[in-house]
This record gives C-alpha cells, sequence and structure tokens, in this order.
C-alpha cells in the first residue's frame, strides 16, 4: 500500500483527494497546508507519494518541491493544481516533480497518475 502526502492549503481539496484515494491501495498518512508543512511532514512521515499543490501561502509548491528533492532526490511529488499554470507545471517538472494533474479532476485520473508511481 503506498503511503501518502497530501499538501493543499484548501482544506475541500485536501479531503476530496483522500476520499479518492480511500477505495484504492493508498493510504493517506498525512496532510498539510503550506510547503513549510509540507517539508516537515514529509521528513516525519517519509510518504511513498506527495500531492502538492502549487499555489499556497508561506511557500508555494514549487519551493516545497525543491526543497523536499533535496532532502530525498528519489520523492516521487506530483503537482496539482488549476488550469492557467501549465508554465509553473513546467517549472515543477525540471525541478522533478513525476507528474501533474489539474484541477478539477475526475477519481480515474488521480488515481492514475499516482498508480503509476
Amino acid at each position: 500500500m503506498k503511503r501518502v502526502l497530501i499538501v493543499d492549503d484548501a482544506a475541500f481539496m485536501r479531503m476530496s483527494i483522500k476520499n479518492m484515494l480511500a477505495n484504492y491501495e493508498f493510504e493517506v498518512v498525512g496532510e498539510a497546508e503550506n510547503g513549510i508543512q509540507a517539508i516537515e511532514k514529509y521528513q516525519e512521515l517519509q510518504p511513498d507519494i506527495v500531492t502538492m499543490d502549487i499555489t499556497m501561502p508561506e511557500l508555494d509548491g514549487i519551493q516545497a518541491l525543491r526543497e523536499i528533492k533535496k532532502l530525498d532526490p528519489s520523492a516521487s511529488v506530483v503537482m496539482v493544481s488549476a488550469l492557467g499554470q501549465e508554465a509553473r507545471m513546467k517549472e515543477a517538472i525540471i525541478y522533478g516533480a513525476k507528474g501533474f494533474i489539474v484541477k478539477p479532476f475526475k477519481e480515474e485520473l488521480l488515481i492514475s497518475a499516482l498508480s503509476k508511481l
């Protein structure tokens, strides 16, 4: 069972992703609402996969991705962001994101993206 850390500043989005993963071979081991918490939780929990929003307060998803990749170059981070963030998505791939999902998305897309990791 893959262990997942969900990072998004919107509580409803964290809950939505958590509910989508509940019926599959994923265990949500933690949640974070900003990039600083994401880095702390990553170190503490050592998840197999991180779903990372791009636009967040305090430290955005791209910066958090960079820090997590410094700690663990093999980290599997999938960026999750709204339409209109295509340039930031390319930046995330350059910094080591394993993929990206554009909000809003269907459960099948999320499961497919995470199952490939």
